[in-house]
């Protein structure tokens, strides 16, 4: 059976907000939520960035079933991942069983705030395939002694760890980075539904395991974006204005440093460029003709990101009238 979620947006709003969003999710009856993890917002408009895991331990203490993940977290730069290691397990111990600790490659946006050289994606995929087992080493709770490419660890032990490891979901934006999920990670996390990603996914995944590629027993998560608003172009016009990032051309999303050089860029995104076919306004067909295109090409885990300020009347249109059509 599909599971269905919602995006939790880091950049468009304050950390309480976070977590009251996260419970009204859970009383509507949704399976999972997907938090972002920024040090900055994508441009000044969306106003916010707060610590993304000081807010997942708020909503581990505000709810009960729903389960909560990154989407996602670069454990390569700006954090080291012996650090996220022992965030991610304290915040799995706290959440008891119901955490994913999505990973990717990151954005310059984000990563270069120490002074980093930017890598190329090409060491960034390295780096992230070396932090990943870092990780994992770390959430045996043994001693641990690293001397990597990328990474150093020096007995190292965290003494706080959940039952079993969080399962790891790898982000992935094109078929090499999906196959690369697929030998590293548990799960893989999307924002298209593409079938040729997922099934790249598949066959790294089942070659890994040795498994048939037809029942991989992985999460394939799909975020699509989406405005709920009260009229089609009111939905439109608010997609322009809090997220026209969404419609930059190319790698200029991973390769920007700072929110005011993408408001620059931004200012190129036409109302169309940004809000395209996304969903916007009050039919709930257009949503579920969005989430079906997902499921349909292989996808087994939808989430909606609500652009926008409206989270609370949206949570209810998506519980009421867009989720009935997948009973």
């Amino acid at each position: 059976m599909p599971e269905f979620g919602i995006a939790l947006s880091s950049e468009e709003h304050e950390p309480d907000a976070l977590v009251d969003y996260a419970t009204k999710a859970e009383d509507v009856g949704l399976d999972f939520a997907m938090v972002s993890d920024h040090y900055h917002p994508w441009i000044e408009a969306q106003g916010e960035s707060p610590f993304v895991w000081s807010v997942l331990a708020g909503i581990a203490r505000e709810t009960d079933s729903l389960r909560v993940g990154t989407g996602v977290t670069c454990p390569t730069i700006r954090i080291h991942p012996a650090i996220l290691a022992q965030a991610a397990a304290t915040t799995a111990v706290m959440f008891d069983g119901r955490f994913t600790f999505g990973v990717g490659t990151g954005e310059r946006l984000n990563e270069h705030v120490l002074g980093d050289r930017w890598p190329t994606y090409e060491e960034r995929q390295s780096m992230l395939r070396e932090a990943v087992d870092v990780l994992r080493e770390l959430w045996t709770g043994e001693v641990v002694d690293h001397h990597g490419e990328h990474y150093t660890v020096e007995n190292a032990k965290l003494y706080t760890t959940p039952e079993a490891p969080p399962d790891v979901a790898v982000a992935a934006g094109g078929t090499d980075s999906a196959s690369v999920a697929g030998e590293i990670g548990d799960g893989l996390v999307t924002t298209a539904p593409d079938d040729e990603l997922a099934a790249a996914f598949a066959d790294a995944y089942a070659d890994r395991d040795q498994a048939d590629t037809d029942h991989v027993d992985a999460p394939m998560i799909g975020q699509a974006a989406v405005c709920y608003a009260e009229t089609e172009q009111e939905g439109r016009r608010t997609v322009h204005e809090q997220w026209p990032n969404g419609g930059l051309p190319g790698e200029l999303g991973q390769e920007l440093p700072t929110p005011s050089v993408f408001e620059q860029a931004a200012e190129l995104v036409t109302e169309e460029d940004a809000a395209g076919s996304l969903p916007c306004g009050p039919d709930a067909d257009a949503f579920v003709e969005s989430i079906q295109s997902y499921l349909d090409a292989g996808y087994d885990h939808v989430y909606l990101h609500q652009i926008g300020d409206d989270q609370a009347d949206f949570l209810e249109f998506y519980a009421d009238e867009v989720l009935p059509s997948f009973d």
